[in-house]
């Protein structure tokens, strides 16, 4: 369970070799979602504020998403995310 970010008491985790479509995993307290890293659709409950933050540092680095999902499919571990400031 790589860690790729975390910011405001939320962690951004990838699974190695994890189902499709592309996703990320990001806990909050006893809350977890998953994040669609194609199209934001989010599955899972979470608090408003602490999801619109998840959403924000999303739109801010989908490519780097991508590309960890790719190294996580390959076993490899993935890059660390700049949290949202």
């Amino acid at each position: 369970m790589p860690v790729i970010s975390r910011f405001l008491g939320i962690i951004i985790v990838m699974y190695w070799e994890d189902h499709a479509p592309p996703h990320f995993h990001a806990r909050y307290s006893e809350y977890e979602i998953t994040v669609n890293i194609l199209n934001g659709v989010v599955e899972g409950k979470f608090p408003k504020r602490a999801l619109g933050h998840v959403l924000e540092w999303y739109e801010l680095h989908k490519s780097e998403l991508i590309k960890n999902w790719e190294l996580c499919q390959k076993s490899e571990t993935p890059k660390a995310i700049e949290p949202l400031e």
